[in-house]
């Protein structure tokens, strides 16, 4: 008997524990009638408010960094002052217990054998590229290093292509084409775990996203399956727990597909989908082959790669929309 109320107790502790206890505060932002609320619970740790403070201004006269230091491909323009008050702060936001050793060589501080090195000069380039090109999406406020780091040396958000260790049949199940493996990433359901890999990893061919149909059956025009529709659904509950928000945060519960009946959020999503898209393919794939092994995916080279999580990390605004480049403009679009 003792056996059979432990075991019910845990099939209860099961069946609960991906449930929100009330209350769970609502907030109406759409018409009555078609469930357009955000839900919120308020119980749920706040994310931490806004980035370290700013170091003090630096001097922007005097000899620039490309003339006094060598090998310096990247803010060679900035005065010594400012470089040196730039790399102190991306110390503070990426290696903080490491240290400026975690990218340089003590004894060579223009040694570009310190993967991490090369590493970083291309997560520079790339910030700039989405402060300097992806406003639509980020706004005046842009991103720094520690928008997706948050003081680590890999962001805490990251993920990798799962290859054919998501359809194998290694698991009793059997062959199981990607599914009814219960992942974090798709809210512990039995959606396809890897719903990123034909999404976000390219700028041209990507599988299409869209799924309503103006038709009662979308296979025919949109030329797509029930499959194609859970990989969909996979993605858009990574979104929802990456932000931190409910389908109605984009989308009218009446037509999902309408845009003129959705709200801002949605476009602004949108280009949030081919930012990230564009950084995958040009700036964080193509590092797989600096990357030393243990940093890399299961699938041969697989670099570690960016979605929605990795800068909102649960909040709809990183950081709660604080300002990351006003300090540090050679970071921001002002400085191309």
């Amino acid at each position: 008997m003792t056996l059979l109320r432990i075991t019910a107790v845990a099939a209860l502790i099961t069946l609960v524990s991906a449930c929100e206890r009330p209350p769970i505060e609502t907030t109406q932002n759409g018409y009555r009638g078609t469930a357009m609320v955000d839900v919120s619970n308020p119980r749920a740790p706040e994310a931490e408010q806004g980035y370290p403070a700013a170091l003090p201004p630096a001097s922007a006269s005097g000899p620039k960094a490309g003339e006094v230091y060598q090998n310096v491909q990247v803010l060679g323009d900035l005065s010594v002052a400012e470089f040196t008050r730039l790399m102190t702060a991306m110390t503070a936001w990426v290696s903080p217990e490491a240290g400026c050793n975690y990218c340089h060589n003590p004894a060579n501080l223009a040694d570009d054998n310190v993967y991490t090195k090369v590493v970083s000069r291309r997560m520079i380039q790339m910030t700039q590229h989405v402060n300097d090109s992806w406003s639509d999406h980020v706004g005046d406020n842009g991103v720094n290093c520690y928008t997706c780091h948050r003081g680590k040396n890999v962001p805490e958000y990251i993920w990798f292509s799962q290859g054919m260790s998501a359809y194998g049949n290694q698991h009793f199940v059997g062959w199981r084409d990607g599914q009814n493996m219960p992942d974090v990433g798709v809210g512990y359901t039995s959606l396809p775990s890897d719903a990123y890999t034909d999404f976000l990893t390219a700028t041209e061919g990507n599988q299409s996203i869209r799924l309503a149909s103006a038709e009662a059956f979308a296979g025919p025009e949109l030329g797509l399956s029930i499959k194609d529709a859970e990989y969909t659904f996979g993605l858009m509950t990574n979104w929802s727990q990456a932000l931190g928000v409910n389908c109605t945060y984009c989308h009218n519960t009446r037509a999902f597909q309408n845009w003129e009946q959705s709200t801002p959020q949605r476009m602004t999503a949108h280009h949030g989908l081919n930012m990230v898209r564009d950084l995958n393919a040009n700036y964080l794939v193509p590092l797989g082959p600096v990357y030393p092994e243990n940093r890399l995916g299961e699938e041969l080279g697989d670099a570690p790669k960016a979605y929605c999580a990795t800068c909102h990390q649960g909040v709809a605004k990183p950081l709660g929309g604080a300002d990351a480049v006003s300090a540090y403009p050679s970071l921001g679009a002002a400085s191309r």
